[in-house]
């Protein structure tokens, strides 16, 4: 079986190094904000190309604190508006909600999943205060456009970066594309943690500090509570790992691009739609389309490739969203019906990615 994505296999090629880092904090007999989150936020930060980055308990949290952040510097409030794209995962959406603010969906272009970006200003009411823009599968959205409805209008761009470690738009990469970004280490990411974490990237002084005393119970300074925070830290632990992993990150992402690059030269069935690329990816995931997808997914199990969907329901007909469910995203709709994900990792053999482009071609 080709696994769609072998963690273990992953992860064992830095076992020793890895073991070290573990060993290292065991040793240090410091657990929560020590000096590894330190090293690894001004690591990651500096990847990133962004003054700040401070570490999280996961990616969802990330993006919470990051409009919640806003709040407390009296930016954003309650009721106000932000635009996000209607096909992301829901934990996006999650954010937004969570904070008592209102998610305005806009559809994707279907050629590359990515925010429309033509269909961002008929969205805008006076209330919108944002546009959160998804990174979606490894590819980073169209900047320059977002940017210049962004600067018209003033509004903020918070960046969804989970799934795009390392992705260049131009000369700058994911997480400083906006005035913030959050980021997932969910254990599949393109960095990833063996466990849950997550970042915020900015270069906005004041908004770094008030999420740092937000995430460690609204505190800059032990028993004193600036805000009515939250437990949403970092560990240890995880940052030693992924201070370890965060130095194979590009070469890790390269192998995802010759993989891409493979499959996209070589997949020659018409049944099946190729990912259009318009701005660097590192390819978290590898989608194609195809309205037989579960005839194609179940062929492809039956001959050793496993494959997964993201993501079969799509945010508005969510039941944890009802209110929306009888709206019509007619192009989200089309891209969550036909979506497949093939295996596309850095540790996958020549002789597997040769084998999916062959069973994929078969298909009929």
């Amino acid at each position: 079986m080709i696994k769609f994505l072998d963690l273990k296999k992953l992860n064992l090629q830095y076992g020793r190094e890895l073991l070290e880092a573990c060993k290292r904090v065991l040793e240090s007999g410091w657990y929560i904000l020590g000096e590894e989150v330190k090293k690894f936020e001004e690591e990651f930060a500096n990847y990133c190309g962004t003054r700040y980055a401070i570490g999280v308990g996961n990616g969802l949290d990330a993006l919470k604190l990051i409009i919640r952040g806003y709040k407390e510097l009296g930016i954003f409030k309650e009721g106000d508006e932000i635009i996000v794209p209607s096909n992301t995962y829901i934990a996006t959406i999650l954010a937004i909600s969570e904070n008592r603010l209102k998610p305005t969906l806009v559809e994707p272009k279907l050629d590359t999943y990515l925010i429309d970006p033509e269909k961002i200003e008929e969205k805008i009411t006076e209330r919108t205060r944002a546009i959160m823009v998804v990174h979606l599968y490894g590819q980073t959205c169209e900047m320059d456009k977002i940017w210049e409805i962004a600067k018209k209008y003033d509004l903020k761009i918070i960046e969804d970066s989970a799934q795009a470690h390392g992705a260049f738009y131009k000369d700058k990469r994911a997480g400083n594309l906006g005035d913030a970004s959050g980021f997932s280490f969910f254990p599949s990411k393109n960095l990833g943690a063996l466990g849950d974490g997550g970042a915020i990237t900015t270069n906005d002084k004041e908004l770094a500090e008030v999420i740092r005393a937000l995430r460690n119970y609204g505190s800059h300074k032990k028993y004193e509570n600036l805000y009515k925070g939250v437990n949403s830290r970092l560990d240890e632990l995880q940052a030693g790992i992924l201070r370890v992993k965060l130095k194979y990150l590009d070469e890790e992402n390269n192998k995802r691009k010759q993989i891409a690059k493979y499959y996209l030269e070589n997949i020659k069935n018409e049944k099946v739609v190729l990912p259009k690329v318009i701005t660097d990816s590192v390819w978290h995931l590898f989608v194609v389309r195809t309205k037989e997808r579960n005839v194609l997914q179940k062929y492809l199990q039956e001959k050793g490739i496993q494959t997964l969907i993201h993501y079969p329901i799509p945010p508005h007909k969510q039941k944890a969203y009802k209110e929306w469910n009888r709206l019509s995203f007619p192009i989200t709709e089309k891209i969550h019906n036909e979506v497949l994900s093939l295996p596309i990792s850095p540790v996958m053999e020549r002789e597997e990615v040769e084998k999916v482009v062959k069973v994929v071609n078969d298909f009929n």
